[in-house]
């Protein structure tokens, strides 16, 4: 292949550039369509300038989604610069190599006592745990330690210990199943129902236990819905199995996400290690622990829950160290990133994250459900014991939610969520069943897709099994999302609610040319819709509010006498109500 653009150019010589011959990783892009790295399967043969390499990625990850609208995500996706700072500066260090770098592991013991505290181990009791790369691998590490533990005992008592179980909810995130096809225990999986709120059922999760169990994970925020499961519930009712059956079962709280929410904004809530079944806590340090991603965290009550089995010494790094980890080299940055924001933040600044994030999860909730359009399937923003989704409970949070933000409190207080449910900040709905009737159409993965028109990421999929009929939308209030990115949220749905309506007549491609008007504001958009329905609605006035809001944002379209033109109701063949639109609406 010729080397110089005069040669694969003639023309190039009349331009004069015939005194300087440039090869091809002189050019950035002309590196980029060589035939080495057009080869995506085969190892590059050549190398090229660092600023080639840099810019050919870099160009090419902008097709990545915007991490900030990932609305799927629990991850952290924004530190300060001072963080980031600290992450770059360590980016070189290995944790585990205590010997070389002691400062770290002091930064490393020091968090374990933090986390200790804050889940209410006691004062005088030794620390045990580790960080690890993230909560899976501490969700491993407790299910292994509750396995070989009860190992133990049952070779102790001479019986058989071929076929350990565990038992968690169906809504168990993949790592609680990965945990047990890895270790080869039998999953026992539990049926979530509306009843249970979508989460393990205590009272059929003590129907599966018998003596091969090695112990149960409980689930401190549903991925699904963002519900938290009655641990203290389930350590009283095992200890009444214990009384009837001898049989003595250990908890592991999977507390990837809200181990650092409950303790800040929820501290009546039991489920710590004030439980006397709970034996280990793990969580991930990268979600609410307010970390970039690699990062998770597994505390256990006493040593004597960590097997001694599980424990490795080596000495070919320099001193004697200790290691239980399932994964060796673990990069130190972000340890001291996480230790960062327990010395910048501490309880009160958690606390007043934690508050601001479950305030903007509260108000799309509210804003949602006002809309007659959407209803939230989670319930942090009803009264205390209420759930489901009806007009009553949707007047009552409403009611609650504006009677809340009146008060004049303290952003780290965290005394506004006692009225509240307990849960994360995470807001999943789907459409009400009043305007699935009304437009048979409508089609939630098209919301979705549209949304990410406006470079929203949101997920569209179904509840656990036996519930996976139904599907929702999620949205997971982070550090990062701001109430004007909960106006913005929407005034996006509503549009995109609105363009699949629009495609009953329409070519998705026609419907995609009339946007939002650039000159609409959306200051306070979420509280104006929130507010605009603070009564009872029948089926008509509903499509009525509906239409209002519609005019609102500017959604409205104008039809040929320049009027705007309403959705117009309509019986279809099977007597169903839906919406017609015409063509010019």
């Amino acid at each position: 292949m010729s080397e110089s653009i005069s040669d694969l150019l003639p023309g190039m010589r009349q331009l004069g550039m015939s005194s300087r011959r440039m090869t091809m990783v002189d050019m950035t892009y002309g590196a980029g369509v060589s035939d080495d790295l057009s080869d995506v399967h085969s190892f590059p043969k050549k190398s090229m300038p660092s600023r080639n390499a840099y810019q050919l990625i870099h160009d090419s990850l902008k097709f990545d989604g915007d991490p900030t609208l990932n609305c799927a995500t629990f991850l952290t996706t924004w530190m300060e610069p001072e963080a980031q700072k600290l992450i770059v500066e360590n980016l070189a260090k290995n944790r585990v190599d205590i010997d070389e770098y002691e400062a770290t592991e002091r930064i490393h013991r020091r968090c374990l006592a933090h986390l200790h505290d804050l889940w209410n181990g006691k004062k005088d009791q030794e620390v045990t745990g580790t960080v690890v790369v993230g909560s899976s691998e501490g969700i491993m590490l407790g299910g292994l330690a509750m396995k070989w533990r009860w190992r133990e005992r049952r070779k102790a008592q001479g019986k058989d210990s071929s076929n350990p179980n565990i038992v968690f909810g169906a809504n168990a995130q993949v790592a609680l199943e990965k945990t047990a096809r890895y270790f080869d225990i039998e999953s026992r999986l539990v049926p979530v129902t509306e009843e249970s709120h979508y989460c393990i059922d205590v009272h059929k999760a003590l129907e599966m236990i018998d003596e091969n169990t090695i112990g149960m994970f409980f689930i401190l925020g549903s991925t699904y819905t963002g519900h938290y499961e009655e641990v203290a519930l389930m350590s009283k009712l095992l200890d009444e199995l214990k009384a009837k059956k001898g049989l003595d079962i250990p908890i592991h709280v999977d507390g990837a996400s809200g181990a650092f929410v409950a303790p800040f904004v929820q501290p009546d809530l039991h489920w710590d290690f004030r439980v006397p079944r709970v034996v280990s806590i793990s969580a991930s340090g990268h979600k609410y622990g307010l970390t970039y991603p690699g990062i998770g965290w597994v505390v256990w009550r006493a040593p004597e829950f960590l097997p001694d089995g599980l424990n490795f010494e080596l000495s070919y790094l320099g001193g004697v160290e200790k290691t239980f980890t399932l994964n060796f080299s673990h990069p130190a940055c972000f340890l001291i990133a996480q230790y960062y924001q327990f010395i910048r933040f501490g309880r009160e600044g958690y606390a007043r994250v934690m508050n601001a994030c479950l305030y903007h999860a509260r108000l799309l909730s509210v804003a949602l459900e006002a809309t007659g359009v959407y209803q939230c399937i989670s319930d942090i923003h009803r009264p205390r014991g209420t759930y489901g989704f009806c007009e009553e409970n949707r007047l009552a949070a409403s009611k609650l939610f504006f009677k809340t933000i009146s008060e004049s409190v303290s952003g780290a207080d965290p005394s506004p969520n006692l009225n509240f449910n307990y849960g994360l900040p995470e807001v999943a709905f789907r459409f009400t069943d009043w305007f699935i009737e009304s437009h048979p159409i409508a089609n939630q993965d098209v919301i979705t897709t549209m949304m990410r028109v406006r470079g929203w990421i949101i997920p569209n999929y179904p509840l656990p099994p036996h519930m996976n009929k139904l599907r929702i939308m999620r949205v997971v209030i982070k550090e990062a999302s701001s109430e004007d990115f909960v106006n913005r949220l929407v005034r996006d749905l509503m549009w995109a609610t609105q363009t699949m309506l629009d495609t009953q007549s329409q070519s998705l491609g026609e419907a995609l040319i009339h946007p939002l008007p650039k000159s609409q504001s959306t200051t306070n958009l979420a509280h104006k819709i929130a507010k605009s329905n603070t009564t009872g609605m029948d089926d008509q006035q509903r499509h009525s509010h509906w239409k209002s809001i519609l005019e609102k944002i500017g959604e409205m379209k104008e039809g040929d006498s320049g009027k705007k033109k309403a959705p117009e109701m309509a019986l279809t063949d099977n007597n169903r109500r839906k919406t017609v639109y015409e063509k010019s609406c």
